[in-house]
């Protein structure tokens, strides 16, 4: 006989997804809605239902799973005094009073889920997951002496993808959503008065909507850069020999690009563009010294983190090239910031868009109307058409230059954050 009782004081929207009856809901809720810990006390509540039997607990990559997912189930079932045993090797949770088994899944390879009989599964950060991988799942959820057979999921919404289509913007038979509302959750605003005002400055405008008021806009398509406002973001922009140059590049050979700015308190100027065609590591340094041969200042270097593995003239790798004729020119004041990965694009993507026009209205990102190049990037480069990714092929000179800034926006701005609900209780 059980001796533990779990204590949960939730959130309306959080009492109502635990709570509905479904065979197959969601719960849909921007940044901060709690979504992790509802995901987790639905799963305890229906391994107590489903006594003998097994579950699933699921999340897009193993890393989320370990860092995020099983971290807080497992500290649900801490604070609340239950018994279990965790088998590391295997990855999974035995709660022995009531001879339950809980599966821990990373959803990245579809065919491994092929296999036994479920009585639930729940997915953390739905939206980022591939609809084969719940697919699969549905077709798993058959344990003959399951008493309440459930599937579920947990998601900040995504654009218009397979989530939007299968739990909101049609009603399927046996499918529900419950959808917090922006700012319920007062436990994290208790902790963090000013965390909602702190995104405002960070999320563009459309992404704001997305991610805080968890509205479903389908911000990818049309334009990119659709921040970017000549009239706001092109500013004269002299160059000052006496501050740090921020010289990023993307190692292309035709065209190899780069961008030189510089900060002007919490803003980024944009103040020159190097753009070349055939274009050697040598001929970058060349372009740069031509560009900055009065320099006095330090230069801060940074871009494409695959050229830590590659080369352009297959001499090395593109920094070990930059940095040999770099000192061949001259240049000895000088330091790299290399990234040891890059960040996903539409996450650069999104920063570059919020540097431009943040959701109160405020711009720290400005381009002399002499980087032409760049200008074309930001008014012209696309998203494919009902893809979601950025079109490359449509005109093979566009989109370098641009990359080139995201690269330094995302290391002077970026945070870096892993995907995933914040890494503790909310309530």
């Amino acid at each position: 006989m059980t001796t533990w009782r779990v204590s949960f004081d939730p959130l309306p929207s959080q009492r109502a997804f635990v709570n509905c009856a479904a065979r197959f809901k969601g719960f849909s809720g921007p940044v901060g809605a709690g979504k992790s810990m509802a995901l987790c006390f639905a799963a305890f509540r229906l391994a107590t239902k489903n006594p003998g039997c097994q579950g699933l607990l699921g999340a897009p990559t193993y890393r989320m799973m370990r860092d995020v997912t099983q971290v807080a189930f497992l500290r649900l079932l801490d604070e609340s005094g239950v018994p279990y045993e965790f088998h590391k090797s295997e990855n999974t949770i035995r709660i022995e009073e009531i001879d339950s088994e809980i599966l821990l899944r990373s959803l990245d390879e579809p065919e491994r889920l092929r296999g036994t009989n479920l009585a639930w599964f729940g997915i953390d950060e739905l939206t980022f997951t591939t609809e084969e991988a719940w697919t699969r799942l549905e077709a798993r959820l058959r344990e003959p002496r399951a008493r309440r057979l459930c599937g579920f999921g947990v998601w900040t919404p995504n654009g218009h993808d397979w989530v939007y289509r299968r739990f909101i913007k049609s009603t399927i038979p046996g499918y529900a959503c419950v959808r917090a509302k922006p700012q319920e959750n007062k436990f994290i605003l208790e902790a963090n008065p000013d965390f909602y005002q702190r995104l405002e400055h960070s999320y563009d405008p459309r992404f704001y909507r997305q991610e805080v008021l968890g509205e479903y806009l389908n911000i990818l398509q049309g334009r990119v850069y659709e921040c970017f406002d000549p009239e706001r973001n092109l500013a004269p922009a002299t160059y000052d020999p006496r501050q740090p140059l921020h010289w990023s590049l993307d190692f292309n050979v035709t065209p190899l690009c780069s961008v030189l700015a510089q900060r002007r308190g919490e803003a980024l100027y944009v103040v020159d563009e190097i753009s070349l065609q055939n274009a050697t590591v040598s001929d970058a340094v060349d372009g740069l010294r031509n560009k900055v041969a009065n320099l006095g200042a330090p230069i801060v270097i940074t871009g494409d983190a695959s050229g830590r593995q590659r080369s352009v003239s297959s001499a090395g790798d593109a920094y070990s090239e930059l940095r040999h004729y770099l000192n061949k020119a001259g240049f000895r004041n000088y330091t790299m910031r290399i990234a040891s990965h890059n960040p996903s694009v539409l996450q650069r993507v999104k920063l570059v868009n919020a540097q431009m026009l943040d959701s109160r209205g405020g711009t720290n990102l400005f381009v002399d109307p002499r980087c032409k190049e760049l200008v074309k990037d930001l008014e012209e480069v696309l998203f494919k058409p009902n893809e979601g990714v950025i079109d490359k092929a449509r005109d093979p000179a566009r989109t370098h230059i641009s990359d080139a800034l995201g690269y330094l926006v995302w290391e002077l701005f970026g945070e870096k954050q892993t995907v995933g609900e914040m890494n503790k209780r909310l309530f």
